[in-house]
């Protein structure tokens, strides 16, 4: 079979096509014919040699963690999915014996990690990971959720947003900020996005955004923010200065999640701000499998339809991460196999 595989970690050149011997199931697994793989901003970390987890010795290293397909073959002692299924793969991977895959969330597993291998005409996955689609539920639909979409909906849970909230989404033209707007519509809320691009918020109103702010100064989008009005809640995937600007604008007792690191790894606050105002930050990482099958039941009922900015047959994976890197898109975009 064919890979899209990282064969150096020098970015979007670094993706050669390779062969693979095609893999076959163990107990417990499947192997699912890749239809659709959405790539993400983790996956390009990886490329540009920004990720500790993938070391040039690991190469060449296939990433793509949305796998959407068809079963072609399981292991001894799956029940869960036959050969012909269509699937979706949710990414976690947990132990399933520490304390927290016990009482849950799952996500919260000492040993967390992701699935890596969807860059490919065919992944080798954990059965029981796999989430069935139904026939009215496109591959490459399905391949935008299990990484944005899932991430952006385990933040609005975590952050008790309800009908009627002001949610604030800094960098509200990637894929998580996309998925947030989009879901936090689902859950009755208003939004506030931001982002340098006036086309980009363009397209982001289109699909839900309330209130769209140009720019990238702090001190300016704060002062604009709060000609809005003070957010119930922050949906932060960016980190750096927008931490410290989403607690600043939060209302009294406001939840902030906080989810990536893209605009940089550490953040300064005004600790007397966080404790004499009661607002709260809390971590967040990916979601659960229950909430990847929430969302596929929500494509399904026309609740909410993922935003595909492009999609890329898997000979040009290279290009696909090169507009990532560019900044180019809005919206997910996602490898056909």
């Amino acid at each position: 079979m064919r890979a899209a595989a990282f064969t150096e970690l020098t970015g979007p050149d670094g993706v050669s096509i390779v062969e693979r011997p095609t893999p076959d199931p163990g107990p417990g697994d499947a192997v699912v014919d890749v239809a659709a793989c959405a790539i993400n901003r983790h996956d390009l970390w990886i490329l540009e040699g920004d990720s500790a987890m993938v070391e040039a010795d690991d190469l060449p290293f296939v990433t793509g963690l949305d796998v959407a397909g068809e079963v072609r073959a399981v292991g001894e002692d799956v029940t869960a999915v036959a050969p012909g299924d269509r699937v979706l793969l949710c990414p976690n991977e947990t132990c399933g014996t520490c304390r927290f895959c016990r009482e849950g969330p799952e996500n919260l597993c000492r040993s967390f990690s992701l699935y890596h291998g969807g860059l490919a005409e065919a992944a080798l996955v954990e059965a029981d990971r796999l989430v069935h689609l139904p026939a009215s539920v496109a591959f490459t639909t399905a391949a935008a959720l299990p990484t944005a979409y899932m991430t952006a909906f385990h933040m609005l849970r975590r952050a008790d947003v309800g009908p009627g909230d002001l949610v604030f989404v800094p960098g509200a033209t990637g894929g998580v900020g996309v998925a947030a707007v989009q879901l936090a519509d689902v859950f009755g809320a208003r939004t506030v996005g931001t982002s340098s691009s006036a086309d980009k918020l363009a397209a982001v109103e289109a699909l839900g955004l309330d209130h769209a702010i140009q720019g990238t100064d702090p001190e300016e989008i704060e002062a604009a923010v709060l000609e809005i009005g003070r957010p119930d809640a922050v949906l932060n995937h960016l980190g750096g200065v927008y931490t410290g600007l989403g607690l600043d604008v939060l209302r009294r007792g406001g939840r902030m999640v906080v989810c990536g690191r893209t605009a940089g790894s550490h953040s300064e606050i005004d600790i007397p701000d966080l404790f004499l105002q009661h607002k709260r930050i809390v971590g967040s990482t990916m979601g659960t499998q229950t909430d990847l099958e929430t969302l596929v039941d929500l494509v399904a009922a026309g609740e909410v339809a993922p935003e595909i900015d492009e999609t890329y047959p898997l000979d040009a994976t290279s290009e696909a991460f090169a507009a990532m890197q560019n900044r180019e898109s809005v919206g997910k975009l996602v490898v056909r196999s």
